[in-house]
């Protein structure tokens, strides 16, 4: 049986970062991913946005995560020269009855230090866009997009380059929780009986289901999955706009918006379709919704000109009409197992906040330590 201090569970974004920040700190990590290539999932299936750190209740992991996890991922992204711009957003009131609402994003978004957010009235946001129809609007200067694959390409680089190593094809099939550690099975093309002192699981969408893999491992302290699909289309020709454009957030998610890819191709979504299983094929029944929500900020869109791009699944620990959950990083405190980090909903900002979630998880973990001998 082969020994390794760290087994991280996933190789998405938060996986390889995670991986990454234990690395160099000096411990031998193993990333272990069930697919055959990394980030296929929720990392490579979405908008790409760096957010702000604009919407989420004071004092939250996702409020601190984002906000200092927009300023590494700038900061990263200009040392290892990856693909990036800092093009600002509009969240737009398309009504009259949500400036108030505009207002309160504002203050949410001061009391968690984020302080360039700037009101415009109409004229104001329509010198900044004239496409967009709106009442008013708030201008994030700080928002931005960013090449999601090469940020994991380069995450991976950092991980091996301080001695870890991503597998991929390596499914989880059993964890057992023993003194000192935890003993991880796999299958795949070659099955492998691992021994660890510490395990991370990053497995995403999959997280809950791999957590009900440990042995020894409280149930109560896993929360049951939910899962909501959402569609992406990609307008043909040039973007209306320069920057991206939200509307104001609704149940579930930030609303139909229009982003834009590093080529300045603009694209809209997602939409908010919750589903009973992992499932990206994707549902055109609904594109007289989906462009009629378009129209309510940018009315000179038409239908002609979307065509089906892709889809992503957002991986929730709540369902619908629940309020929205915080992050889940769950170390010892919660469910009593040593060396043991779950990592639950990392839905949006987890693309932003990456680089500062794996610095939480590695400070998490304790300080390195030769492993106990094996009772096997």
């Amino acid at each position: 049986m082969e020994e390794v201090e760290c087994i991280v569970i996933g190789a998405g974004v938060v996986g390889l970062a995670c991986g990454a920040a234990i690395a160099r700190s000096g411990r031998e990590v193993l990333v272990l991913e069930a697919e055959s290539a990394i980030g296929l999932h929720a990392s490579s299936r979405n908008s790409e946005v760096i957010h702000a750190g604009i919407y989420y209740p004071q004092g939250s992991l996702k409020a601190k995560l984002c906000r200092r996890g927009k300023e590494q991922l700038y900061a990263y992204a200009k040392d290892r020269k990856l693909p990036h711009k800092r093009l600002g957003k509009l969240i737009v009131a398309t009504c009259a009855d949500q400036i108030d609402q505009l207002e309160e994003i504002r203050a949410r978004a001061a009391a968690n230090g984020v302080t360039d957010l700037r009101m415009l009235d109409r004229a104001e946001a329509q010198e900044m866009e004239p496409a967009v129809e709106c009442h008013a609007a708030l201008h994030s200067p700080s928002t931005g997009i960013i090449d999601s694959h090469a940020l994991m390409l380069s995450l991976q680089a950092d991980l091996e380059e301080a001695g870890g190593m991503v597998v991929l094809r390596t499914p989880i099939t059993v964890c057992s929780v023993e003194s000192g550690g935890f003993i991880v099975e796999t299958a795949g093309k070659e099955s492998l009986r691992l021994r660890a002192r510490q395990v991370v699981n990053c497995a995403g969408m999959m997280a809950p289901q791999v957590a009900r893999q440990f042995a020894g491992l409280d149930a109560s302290t896993i929360p049951e999955p939910h899962f909501s699909i959402g569609h992406y289309y990609r307008l043909a020709g040039p973007s209306p706009c320069k920057r991206l454009v939200y509307p104001v957030p609704e149940q579930g998610g930030l609303g139909v918006h229009l982003t834009l890819d590093l080529g300045g191709q603009a694209r809209f979504g997602p939409d908010v379709r919750w589903i009973d299983e992992i499932d990206y094929r994707f549902d055109d029944s609904r594109a007289d919704e989906f462009v009629a929500a378009i129209r309510t900020y940018l009315p000179g869109i038409d239908r002609e000109n979307l065509s089906a791009d892709y889809t992503g699944i957002r991986p929730k620990i709540v369902g619908p009409g629940q309020p929205a959950a915080d992050f889940r990083i769950d170390s010892q405190k919660v469910h009593g197992v040593a060396g043991l980090v779950n990592l639950f909903g990392i839905e949006s900002p987890g693309l932003t906040s990456s680089l500062a979630i794996a610095d939480y998880v590695a400070g998490l973990l304790p300080c390195r330590s030769a492993l106990p001998p094996s009772s096997h």
